[in-house]
């Protein structure tokens, strides 16, 4: 395992006003984090699904990219946090007719909004929002590019724990596009940091980034090599939007090597857990039968989003 040099840049709880990245979060922030979100997951069950910690707090989703889960899990955990919540459309705003984002920003910001929810197609795009807003706004970082998204880390963290209270005792897996994948480059920070003792990355060579192995992880290019004994299965969607055909011959051939199949099942300890942080492609990716198995937990990620959204966002606004 690679260890880090001291890290001067290490966010703890008290500084946590964004929410960018995983890369500079303390072991202490993210077991807290985790042990937040497990006092949020009994909310969902409750009568009233609501607590009033953000009462009179305004939360805007800015979403410059498509989302189902993401977008809609974090505006449920602003609800039941008892903010007050705006979805901007960005193909109706006002960005659409020439105004810059700074502008969009400056105007939002005249609006007395608390916190900006940022997904975006640009890697940086959240920092360069955080670096551009009041000292009063806080900033979350919904994906970026091929850079981050934290949260899908954290709440995919949160899952594992569900099942595995030992990290520093589990072989990981993460399977296919490496190259383009922001939960990827999350999840390696996130596992690293809570000293998980042997992590993978698995796929074509394409698809590998050049020095991953620098990170603190194994690359495989055989998957059924790569995920043999491992506790958790992590299986990437192919960013078909962010590659182009020279990655892959197609999509059979990739399924054939890198697809989770049943067999496969035999494979993983005994018992492993299947994930995949969505959306699934199925016949692609992983099997009907194993997304829908016994062994995923892909369902418990999203329901877990909400209680781990939660936590981020009531931690980020904390006084």
């Amino acid at each position: 395992m690679i260890k880090d040099p001291v890290n001067k840049n290490i966010v703890s709880q008290k500084d946590l006003r964004h929410f960018l990245d995983i890369e500079n979060l303390s072991q202490s922030l993210i077991l807290d984090i985790l042990d937040l979100a497990e006092s949020f997951a009994g909310v969902s069950g409750q009568p009233v699904k609501k607590v009033p910690l953000l009462r009179g707090k305004t939360i805007v989703n800015l979403f410059f990219e498509a989302s189902t889960r993401t977008r809609t899990t974090f505006e449920l955990a602003a609800k039941r946090l008892s903010a007050d919540f705006l979805n901007i459309n960005i193909d109706y705003s006002a960005t659409k007719k020439g105004e810059t984002l700074l502008d969009t920003l400056r105007n939002l910001e005249a609006m007395h909004c608390d916190m900006f929810i940022v997904r975006h197609p640009s890697s940086g795009a959240a920092e360069f929002i955080s670096k551009n807003v009041s000292q009063n706004i806080s900033v979350i970082n919904a994906g970026d590019g091929r850079h981050a998204h934290p949260t899908q880390a954290m709440l995919d963290v949160f899952t594992i724990r569900k099942y595995f209270s030992d990290f520093k005792k589990l072989k990981i897996a993460i399977v296919g596009d490496i190259l383009h994948s922001r939960v990827a480059r999350s999840l390696m920070h996130a596992f690293r940091i809570l000293e998980v003792p042997d992590i993978r990355v698995i796929g074509p060579k394409t698809l590998l980034p050049n020095g991953v192995q620098h990170m603190g992880v194994t690359p495989y290019v055989d998957m059924d090599e790569g995920i043999k004994n491992c506790d958790v299965v992590i299986m990437l969607r192919l960013q078909n939007e962010r590659m182009n055909s020279s990655f892959i011959p197609d999509e059979n051939e990739y399924y054939n090597l890198y697809g989770f199949t049943p067999n496969r099942l035999d494979l993983i300890s005994k018992n492993g857990k299947v994930m995949h942080p969505g959306p699934v492609n199925r016949g692609v990716e992983i099997s009907s039968e194993v997304a829908d198995g016994d062994r995923s937990v892909i369902l418990q990620q999203v329901s877990n989003g909400i209680a781990v959204r939660m936590a981020i966002l009531s931690l980020s606004m904390q006084p």
